[in-house]
């Protein structure tokens, strides 16, 4: 693939995720110099932002509100710039956690049992239960209500970001992420608690999207392979009730003794070295590099598909 010439690398944002936005951004600024690209490192605060002259591609590197969620595509796409990931449509339905469940539905994809209700209703669903925000970045407004007595405030704290709430059934198990390029999986990445138990706080994979301090990594994880391919296939079959075509990655539970579930998908995840999306590519033989070529790849063919 011949490499465009002029990249300018979107980083930052408005969001909670400014912070890992901006790692994973000269991450890719970096890989993509290697490759002789003339390269723009542009931190994006709003929707003002300017890129130089007869620059060939935006690669998007901001996490969560305004850059996973279709509103920076919007914009590129009616200043007519190519850009990495996938379309304004498809971004808008993985990021908004309600939709994506009702895509979930209509395909037959695993999900926890899960309600909509309004900020001041209570939830069918019995406790525990994970209650969130559907529309804002994985790290916002997560809250598990394990008992009757933390119920009022933490409906009360989630519906401080909107009116309308995703309430889940907790689902313990493994804690897993699948990584999507394409076509294919990559090896499953396990989130392992340095405790060696689940405990409800800090190890539901929306509070520690990043998995740091508190986990270990296993990629692979050590699943029967039968088992594996069950779950890369549930994972590409979520990524397709989307309908994404680039790359992402699917969070996904595995309980004791039942069918792996899935939570939901990042579209644009983080891309530090130390993130989950390298390291499973890693895994499967896919340097830091060759990754960033990947995904303006696959990018290319989505809107060459697209025309």
């Amino acid at each position: 693939m011949k490499l465009p010439k002029k990249i300018a690398v979107l980083m930052g944002g408005p969001g909670s995720e400014r912070d890992v936005s901006l790692a994973t951004g000269r991450g890719v600024a970096k890989a993509l110099r290697s490759f002789g690209a003339d390269v723009f490192e542009i931190d994006v605060r709003d929707e003002n932002f300017e890129l130089p002259g007869d620059v060939d591609l935006a690669f998007l590197t901001i996490h969560g509100t305004f850059g996973e969620d279709g509103q920076l595509q919007k914009i590129l796409q009616q200043r007519g710039v190519r850009y990495t990931g996938d379309g304004v449509e498809e971004s808008a339905t993985a990021f908004d956690k309600i939709r994506s469940k009702e895509k979930f539905r209509q395909h037959g994809v695993v999900t926890p049992l899960w309600q909509v209700v309004r900020a001041h209703q209570r939830p069918t669903i019995p406790l525990p239960i994970v209650v969130k925000p559907p529309r804002e970045g994985s790290t916002v407004g997560v809250v598990i209500v394990k008992n009757e007595r933390e119920l009022e405030s933490g409906m009360a704290e989630v519906s401080k970001y909107d009116r309308e709430l995703l309430v889940e059934k907790f689902v313990p198990g493994r804690e897993l992420t699948i990584g999507i390029l394409g076509n294919d999986a990559l090896p499953i990445l396990e989130i392992i608690p340095k405790g060696g138990f689940y405990d409800f706080n800090n190890k539901y994979p929306f509070l520690n999207p990043q998995a740091g301090g508190g986990a270990q990594h296993v990629c692979p994880a050590k699943i029967d392979e039968e088992k594996t391919r069950e779950i890369q296939e549930l994972a590409l079959r979520a990524f397709r009730a989307l309908g994404l075509q680039v790359y992402a990655r699917v969070d996904v539970l595995l309980p004791e003794d039942g069918a792996a579930t899935v939570l939901e998908i990042n579209t644009i995840p983080g891309m530090t070295e130390a993130s989950l999306l390298p390291e499973a590519a890693a895994a499967a033989g896919i340097s830091y590099p060759d990754l960033c070529l990947r995904i303006i790849e696959l990018s290319r063919a989505r809107e060459e598909a697209g025309k």
